[in-house]
């Protein structure tokens, strides 16, 4: 069982990682790979809403996904995309992506490619995962427009889903450290964290919530983070 003050630190972190944007038709719809299926619900249900008239995944494998999704993040996200009955001319894959700004990057490159033009993009992951790729992609694809859109659950069903408490919780502390890092080293838009966000991260470093930790890092206490 999680104790309740660190759920209700986490629950902090999750509500920060939420931008709240409201879906609008865009060019294209880039959902990224994750261990996650809901992205491509998510995804799937912007498509029938005439939000987007193409979905592109992107992602390769991971740690967390090689066993749940062995042919690719991507392919496994087009395939429920089919069975739920996107035509398969509505989809691209980008397989090779193993980090978020690859996703962009090679998104870009693939939309490029196909011949689309990008005035907006519909940018599609995880609900925790939602501000960190929003800075991604408006540090690496600027002059596009990003409407960020996750599935709309709360954290306490999102645990409920995914039936593994501290991986979700290790997860909210990655994604959050990855703000207070990233954008000195370029990877991705400044995007400031409160004082109460960033005193409730400190606290889940402390109780043990660092597996997906950058390697090399500083905790709040000067220790070494872990990967």
């Amino acid at each position: 069982m999680i104790p309740t003050k660190v759920r209700s630190d986490a629950q902090l972190l999750w509500d920060h990682h939420l931008l709240h944007h409201d879906p609008r038709p865009c060019s294209a719809a880039i959902g990224l790979g994750s261990h996650d299926l809901g992205v491509a619900d998510t995804a799937v249900g912007l498509y029938r809403r005439g939000m987007t008239p193409l979905i592109v995944f992107t992602g390769a494998t991971s740690r967390t996904t090689r066993d749940r999704m062995p042919r690719g993040e991507a392919v496994h996200y087009r395939e429920r995309a089919l069975e739920l009955g996107v035509p398969d001319s509505a989809v691209l894959v980008e397989p090779r992506a193993r980090n978020t700004g690859e996703n962009i990057r090679f998104s870009r490159a693939l939309l490029e490619e196909a011949g689309v033009t990008v005035s907006s993009v519909l940018l599609i992951s995880k609900p925790y995962e939602e501000r960190r790729a929003h800075a991604t992609a408006r540090k690496l694809w600027p002059g596009v427009e990003f409407v960020s859109a996750s599935e709309p659950i709360t954290f306490e069903e999102y645990l409920a889903s995914i039936q593994d408490d501290r991986m979700v919780i290790d997860m909210l502390v990655g994604a959050l450290q990855r703000l207070l890092i990233y954008p000195a080293q370029g990877f991705m838009a400044a995007d400031p964290v409160p004082g109460e966000v960033a005193a409730a991260y400190e606290r889940l470093l402390r109780a043990g919530f660092t597996s997906r930790l950058v390697a090399g890092e500083a905790d709040a206490d000067g220790a070494a983070c872990i990967y």
